[in-house]
């Protein structure tokens, strides 16, 4: 072979070599980019008013689901390519949520979710409290707006997904400690607080899928008066057991509690100190001193005491109670009115 051809051929060779080089780093660089249209939400993932999107990576999930997630939500251009990412790259990416200014490259959010990193406010949402006292602490908190939070809660949406019957996601957003980003979607804040309390009704033994929506619905409306009536918890499956034998004889519930979110709730009046024969007249379908049966919907978050009463109420023959202890919070419980005056008759005495 002449060495002519040899120098020719040798040519070839590296003006493939380079070609291919050139174009795998052409497409490195399209890929690696970030998509030029407005990702959407999708699961897990959601998008921030400034355009920044908050990526919530779930316990024990692989790079490559992650990756699909990401794609579909248009946040990454190839799965393709973030599968490569995947397998060069030992480190596994970690668990967490984390908000990331887009656009970015797919190399750089790699690196973000492998390395954990994540600014996180952590809140307590209180037993008992309202979507409205809700709503003011993760404003508070700088996590979303009371607004966007409440707007995200009365979604139609997000309450045929979660087969709520009511109009709101009142008392099914459990009361619970929370880390949260700053800035994050309200959507996302009430679907994990959602998911949350259909994982507390799992391990609570509550065969939530044995109740029909309104079922349901009625249950946890039960437990949200329960919650906010109870303060020693081993009163709270004897509350319950008094309000069932209530219902089932037609009885008004006659719970204050019902009362206080009328003032608070619908009123937007501060909380009141104490009830008066006028609050307990007010005409509204949540009073139940004047409705009875249970009112149209949850009046607060209850807990996990709460939840079990609701669900397990004590079996037993009493159809009033009352607080004779303030201090403690401590009910005598009567099975009929006159018991149930002389109870109050003793509280009296004992103040004085």
């Amino acid at each position: 072979m002449k060495l002519r051809n040899v120098f020719t051929i040798a040519a070839s060779l590296l003006g493939g070599i380079f070609l291919l080089a050139a174009l795998a780093t052409g497409l490195t660089i399209y890929f690696n980019t970030a998509p030029s249209q407005t990702p959407v939400g999708a699961e897990g993932v959601g998008v921030m008013d400034n355009g920044n999107v908050v990526i919530e990576i779930h316990e024990g999930e692989s790079s490559i689901s992650a990756g699909g997630r990401l794609f579909d939500a248009g946040v990454i251009r190839s799965i393709l390519f973030w599968g490569i990412l995947s397998r060069i790259e030992h480190e596994y990416i970690k668990a967490g949520v984390y908000q990331i200014e887009f656009p970015v490259s797919q190399i750089a959010l790699h690196k973000i979710l492998r390395g954990g990193r994540q600014q996180l406010v952590r809140i307590t949402v209180p037993e008992g409290a309202t979507l409205r006292k809700t709503a003011a602490i993760l404003e508070k908190a700088g996590i979303c707006s009371a607004g966007s939070f409440l707007q995200a809660a009365e979604d139609g949406a997000l309450l045929d997904e979660y087969n709520v019957a009511g109009k709101t996601m009142e008392g099914y957003l459990y009361p619970d400690t929370y880390l949260f980003q700053a800035q994050y979607p309200a959507e996302l804040v009430v679907r994990k607080m959602a998911d949350t309390f259909l994982s507390r009704l799992d391990e609570l033994d509550i065969n939530k899928d044995a109740f029909t929506p309104a079922g349901l619905y009625e249950k946890v409306t039960l437990a949200s008066i329960i919650e906010r009536e109870y303060r020693a918890a081993d009163e709270a499956a004897k509350i319950a057991g008094v309000f069932q034998n209530r219902l089932e004889r037609g009885m008004r519930l006659e719970s204050c509690a019902t009362v206080e979110y009328i003032i608070t709730e619908i009123q937007g009046k501060p909380h009141p100190n104490r009830l008066f024969n006028r609050d307990i007249q007010i005409q509204n379908p949540y009073n139940t001193y004047i409705r009875a049966g249970l009112p149209p919907g949850p009046i607060a978050a209850p807990g996990a005491v709460a939840l079990k009463a609701a669900f397990t109420p004590e079996d037993n023959d009493f159809l009033f109670f009352r607080v004779v202890n303030p201090s403690s919070g401590r009910h005598y419980f009567s099975k009929n009115f006159d018991e149930h005056i002389s109870a109050g008759e003793l509280l009296l005495k004992g103040n004085r």
